[in-house]
C-alpha cells in the first residue's frame, strides 16, 4: 500500500479512532492530529519496533535519520558502511548532509537498519 493510500485509509478511519481538528489556512483544509497518530500513519511494519524517543528524533529531523538509527541499532560507522557495502567516508558525508546518497546506498542502508527506505530518504 502506498503512502497516499495509507494516508487516505487512515483519514477515512480517523472519525472512528480519534478526535481531530480541521483547519483552513488561506482557503486550504488541513487536518490537525496528534503526533503519535501521525507517526503511526507514516510507519509501516518494518519500523514498528522503534521506541517513541527514536520516532520523535526521526520526526524532529534535527539529526540525520541514518545517524539516529545507526546509533540505536548499535552500529559504528565502519560496521554500517561495511554491511551496506559503501565506504565509511561516504557514509559520513551522507550522515553530515554533505552528500544526499545514491538510491543504491540509501536502499542498502535502509535494509541494514531494518526500516523502510522512506524513513531515510525524506
Amino acid at each position: 500500500m502506498s503512502l497516499i493510500e495509507t494516508f487516505s485509509h487512515t483519514i477515512m478511519n480517523l472519525e472512528n479512532l480519534m478526535k481531530y481538528d480541521l483547519l483552513h489556512i488561506q482557503g486550504k483544509p488541513y487536518v490537525l492530529l496528534p503526533l503519535h497518530d501521525y507517526r503511526s500513519m507514516l510507519n509501516n511494519a518494518e519500523n514498528d519496533d522503534l521506541p517513541d524517543d527514536i520516532l520523535n528524533a526521526l520526526t524532529a529531523r534535527q539529526e540525520s535519520p541514518i545517524k539516529i538509527l545507526r546509533k540505536y541499532r548499535g552500529f559504528t560507522q565502519a560496521e554500517l558502511a561495511q554491511q551496506a557495502k559503501i565506504s565509511r567516508p561516504y557514509l559520513t558525508e551522507i550522515e553530515t548532509g554533505k552528500k544526499d546518497g545514491s538510491i543504491r546506498a540509501i536502499k542498502a542502508l535502509s535494509k541494514v537498519l531494518s526500516v523502510n527506505i522512506s524513513v531515510l530518504a525524506a
